[in-house]
């Protein structure tokens, strides 16, 4: 059984720093991603205690939920819709410091009050899926969040 360890008392990007490597460890040899991805989540969220942290797979024109921690999700989302969409149609990191200012936000749970979407992208350079996190804090996520995450997302290959 693996454990994540990190002091929560350091700094967001010590917690980045100290996290990555144990991740990177923990799926290391191992094939199937869907674990990996269940993994990463786990540990994503073990670390930080967002409020969901989980991945979307670009299935058939919409993103598909696919492994996650947190409260019951949204199952399917449209292309350009919502935080997800928007992040999947502009192939790029979106931050949303307030999901209510945020013009045609999906609300899968009220609890959730800022955001960061990042685009995990395929071996042909489109997007396959993305990295969803909501927190209950407003204006929580910031540059630190996007270089570890998208550093995180690019050692996922899908």
């Amino acid at each position: 059984m693996h454990t994540v360890e990190v002091n929560r008392k350091a700094s967001k990007k010590e917690i980045y720093e100290s996290l990555l490597p144990q991740i990177n460890a923990l799926v290391k040899g191992e094939e199937d991603i869907i674990a990996n991805l269940a993994n990463i989540c786990a540990a994503l969220k073990e670390a930080f205690n967002w409020l969901w942290v989980g991945f979307y797979f670009v299935k058939e024109g919409q993103l598909v939920l696919g492994p996650f921690q947190g409260p019951v999700a949204c199952t399917r989302i449209a292309f350009g819709k919502g935080v997800c969409g928007k992040c999947w149609e502009q192939q790029q990191t979106i931050i949303v410091p307030d999901v209510n200012a945020f013009s045609g936000h999906i609300a899968c749970s009220n609890a959730s009050l800022s955001e960061i979407v990042i685009p995990v992208f395929g071996l042909n350079q489109q997007v396959v899926a993305v990295l969803d996190v909501d927190s209950e804090n407003a204006a929580y996520f910031d540059t630190t969040d996007q270089f570890y995450l998208e550093l995180l997302v690019n050692n996922i290959h899908i």
